[in-house]
């Protein structure tokens, strides 16, 4: 059966994919930082491992990728991420912004370094990345939200240089929109339920190969600009 290790499963977007996988019959890895907590993860039915991780923890990383060794990843599926604060110019939290950078930029790529033994043993060789319309440059007219603005930039950036390096491999690594979401992080107001926005990743990733890898895609489709 196919795998897939997804983060940041306790709700939202990483609770919703690791339902719909486990549907499907996938064995799925599902990680977060309190799994006594989860109790909505916990409660789902499948193949699914929970394991404790804090993304960005490095001994919790090398931890989890040495229990799961001569394990085989299809997809490795880097959820999760926080909003912080808005950190608007003239209130800036230095340390508030270099948290949500560690979280949102850094770990989804050394992640993907722990896993890539993995993945070289799978069968669907992809990595996907959550990203936001907000890490892009060209698109953002109304300014403000400096922290995650610059978090999911940085990350589009890796990732491209990241699908050229693994290219060789044959792995592929998509970013994915997943469009404004009802989940704690969107708001009640927002205009796609948790359902339809991971079913439309899912298409994407599967029909994701060598021509998507590094693109900027929208949940529907839509190529994005950086």
């Amino acid at each position: 059966m196919p795998s897939v290790l997804v983060t940041g499963s306790n709700r939202g977007i990483g609770l919703e994919f690791v339902r719909q996988y486990a549907a499907e019959g996938w064995r799925v890895h599902a990680t977060c930082r309190r799994p006594e907590a989860a109790d909505a993860l916990n409660a789902l039915s499948g193949d699914i491992a929970v394991h404790r991780l804090d993304v960005t923890d490095e001994a919790a990383r090398a931890a989890l990728a040495d229990a799961l060794s001569g394990e085989a990843l299809d997809l490795l599926l880097n959820n999760a991420g926080i909003y912080g604060t808005r950190q608007d110019f003239g209130a800036i939290d230095h340390d508030g912004w270099a948290r949500v950078l560690e979280v949102n930029a850094i770990a989804p790529i050394t992640l993907a370094e722990r896993f890539l033994p993995h993945l070289a043993r799978g069968k669907g060789r992809k990595i996907a990345f959550i990203t936001s319309q907000m890490g892009s440059i060209a698109d953002n007219g109304s300014g403000g939200y400096y922290a995650y603005r610059s978090s999911k930039a940085a990350l589009n950036a890796a990732v491209r240089s990241l699908a050229i390096d693994l290219a060789p491999r044959g792995i592929v690594a998509v970013l994915l929109h997943p469009g404004w979401v009802r989940t704690d992080m969107g708001g009640p107001n927002a205009r796609l339920d948790p359902e339809t926005s991971v079913a439309n990743m899912r298409r994407m990733i599967e029909r994701a190969g060598p021509r998507q890898s590094g693109r900027f895609l929208a949940h529907d489709g839509r190529e994005l600009p950086w």
